[in-house]
């Protein structure tokens, strides 16, 4: 409870640096943070490009490829830069660590913020692409989507963020896991690919990854839905992996918090 007082406490500081974070990374270029929205739609774009026109790539269903495949990507996406940069946000405002007195506990959640901004800016292309091709979003769903994807981040970074502050390692095991999460998770293949191997899909759903990815997809394409799906089991088992890594992360993050002014 301390640290979901800490962040409301200080939400309005968070959205402040968060937002000037976000400004820092592409300090010193002439397009400045313009690079954060377009470095990612070309990045999207050549993936529609080779999984569709080259490859030609199938999605689930009657669906055109792009529309299956890009709210599933903008998720990703999303997942992606925020877990790795808030996994090293503590290293990278180490001189607020040291210097003065501050909320440690919300830094990881200020370079979520930052990261949110890139991420609203994609979930709104999914939006616009998909209507462009006659799929109307369910906004609850979305909006059920993003929020547990936050929670889930806020969770697992809680976690990262402590561990590679003591250990600088982490951040590269952590790019390392996230290269192989892409993978294992439906992000640009589908699951019902595995629909010979029932043990093996069942375990793939129950990957958190998966369910963010496929129910954010599932908002735009209503023949299917993982929140309900199995009678919501997908869910219940989402949200208490979801709060088994906040209690482990916050453990750990209280007990070592007072070691980081003297590793950084």
């Amino acid at each position: 409870m301390g640290f979901i007082k800490e962040i409301i406490k200080n939400r309005k500081m968070i959205f402040r640096l968060g937002k000037s974070d976000f400004k820092n990374r592409f300090a010193g270029t002439s397009l400045g943070a313009l690079w954060g929205f377009i470095s990612p739609f070309v990045f999207m774009s050549m993936y529609v490009i080779v999984f569709q026109y080259i490859l030609k790539t199938k999605s689930a269903g009657n669906h055109p490829f792009i529309v299956w495949y890009l709210p599933g990507m903008c998720m990703w996406t999303f997942l992606n830069d925020s877990i790795i940069t808030a996994s090293n946000s503590i290293r990278s405002y180490s001189y607020l660590v040291k210097k003065v007195i501050f909320p440690v506990d919300i830094i990881p959640v200020i370079s979520l913020s930052s990261s949110s901004i890139i991420g609203a800016f994609l979930f709104l292309i999914a939006i616009i692409v998909d209507m462009c091709f006659g799929y109307m979003a369910n906004f609850l769903q979305v909006i059920y989507m993003v929020v547990a994807a936050i929670i889930f981040i806020i969770s697992i970074t809680r976690l990262t963020s402590a561990l590679a502050t003591l250990i600088p390692d982490i951040v590269q095991l952590i790019s390392v896991c996230m290269q192989l999460f892409f993978w294992l998770t439906p992000v640009i293949w589908n699951l019902s690919m595995l629909e010979a191997h029932p043990g093996i899909l069942n375990a793939a759903k129950c990957l958190p990854f998966t369910y963010l990815i496929s129910g954010f997809r599932d908002a735009f394409i209503t023949d299917s839905n993982i929140v309900t799906e199995a009678n919501c089991m997908y869910t219940i088992v989402f949200w208490v992996v979801t709060l088994l890594i906040f209690m482990w992360g916050n453990a750990v993050f209280k007990k070592s918090k007072k070691d980081f002014a003297d590793v950084l």
